[in-house]
């Protein structure tokens, strides 16, 4: 059984090894202090930002989810983003990724937030499987600058 909860300022060790887990699968590479402030910043829920740890019977950091609640300007209510999402190799399969965007969605919702919404990376077959499963896929394309 797994427990799911909000990251804490002694998750350190337990959500590092899920963050460069993450960073590596998407090719990433972030300076230490980048990750010191991202882990600062997601306890601190400091500009609408708050982070779930999904934590293993032993107590070990097994998943992931950072989330940034912002303003929207189509509706009077926030949104939430669900930024990063991420499920240790030995923990997949076993439902934790749904149950971190179930629980997001009841943040999100306590929060205030009108909708939940994410994206991912076309190649990223095995989320998306799931992201089928419990969304709806929407026609928007993303662009950066």
């Amino acid at each position: 059984m797994h427990t799911i909860r909000g990251l804490e300022a002694g998750d350190w060790e337990e959500w590092r090894p899920l963050w460069d887990g993450y960073l590596e699968f998407y090719r990433a590479d972030l300076s230490a202090e980048t990750t010191k402030a991202t882990f600062d910043h997601l306890c601190g829920q400091v500009d609408g930002m708050f982070a779930l740890l999904a934590v293993s019977e032993s107590g070990h950091g097994v998943g992931l989810a950072h989330c940034i609640v912002h303003p929207s300007t189509w509706s009077r209510r926030p949104s939430c983003y669900l930024e990063d999402l991420f499920v240790s190799r030995d923990a997949r399969g076993s439902d934790i990724a749904r149950k971190l965007i179930e629980a997001v969605s009841t943040e999100a919702s306590a929060r205030g937030a009108a909708h939940v919404y994410w994206h991912t990376q076309q190649f990223n077959g095995a989320a998306r499987s799931l992201y089928d499963q419990v969304a709806r896929l929407t026609s928007f394309v993303v662009y950066e600058r």
